[in-house]
């Protein structure tokens, strides 16, 4: 019982982890929270689900909907975000991602309605726990493949630098506006993941990451915002422990699975603010 609980925990916990990445790697290149990201992951779920009804295998349709999810990103940083950032505060670019999840979401329910879908599992006839197990895989190699091209190549020390200070990289001859929407691209393709991950236990509508940002942004808070390590471990810790607090403490239930998240952060905040993986703001006098 206790094992079956813990596997359903670390698959929810992957969803969660891999859309709080995508939180981080906005917020890391940008300094900008996305309150749209849930929803840039929501309409990447209609579309794998497109293609899977449509009659394209499962694990051709995944590859095939992050490839899009990017290009969504990068359409998105370069027609939405470049245009504000120059000359607006980062309220006003707050509100613009506030502003996405409502058109995104206003554009799913036109396309394919408010109606409850199925979405197939990667492992329809296999046994329990199989299907979490891939889940936290699949989070554990993103996260690997981000911190190899992150650390080991070219590509990843210009993103560094971009995203230590982006002036200073312009300054310096990088074609910052490439990697800004290079971030964006990166954090819409994982937030792609989350979705499809867990599409199958939630089933598929238009608000069906409205209740996952809250667990993101949990996860992101107790990891740290600037840690990508942090995110995946805090999606995982968050998924199990809203997973194991709804089975064995009879007062939270099924019901009020929703507050562990949020005690999650006001715990994080009072004790540790930066999280568990994050880096407190140095003030130089």
């Amino acid at each position: 019982m206790f094992w079956q609980q813990l596997l359903e925990g670390l698959g929810a916990g992957a969803g969660y982890a891999a859309l709080a990445l995508a939180l981080v790697l906005t917020y890391r290149f940008t300094g900008i929270v996305n309150f749209a990201q849930g929803e840039l992951a929501m309409l990447a779920t209609y579309v794998a689900w497109q293609l899977v009804v449509s009659g394209m295998p499962y694990w051709v349709a995944l590859p095939v909907t992050v490839a899009v999810a990017f290009a969504a990103g990068v359409v998105t940083e370069r027609l939405v975000i470049r245009r504000l950032e120059s000359g607006a505060g980062e309220v006003t670019l707050v509100v613009t991602t506030i502003g996405l999840y409502v058109l995104v979401n206003a554009l799913a329910t036109l396309v394919w309605t408010a109606a409850l879908r199925a979405f197939p599992s990667p492992f329809p006839d296999g046994p329990p726990g199989l299907a979490a197990l891939a889940a936290a895989g699949v989070a554990g190699t993103v996260l690997g493949a981000l911190a190899l091209v992150v650390r080991r190549t070219g590509l990843g020390l210009v993103m560094r630098a971009v995203a230590a200070d982006a002036r200073s990289a312009r300054l310096s001859g990088v074609r910052v506006g490439r990697v800004l929407a290079l971030g964006w691209g990166a954090a819409a393709a994982v937030g792609a993941l989350s979705g499809v991950l867990l599409a199958p236990t939630l089933f598929l509508e238009p608000s069906m990451m409205t209740g996952v940002l809250v667990y993101a942004f949990a996860a992101a808070t107790l990891g740290g915002f600037d840690s990508a390590l942090g995110a995946v471990a805090g999606g995982l810790a968050v998924g199990v422990a809203e997973t194991l607090a709804g089975t064995y403490l009879g007062f939270v239930g099924a019901d009020l699975k929703i507050a562990v998240p949020l005690v999650i952060v006001v715990g994080v905040l009072l004790l540790r603010p930066q999280g568990l993986f994050g880096s407190a703001a140095v003030e130089r006098a």
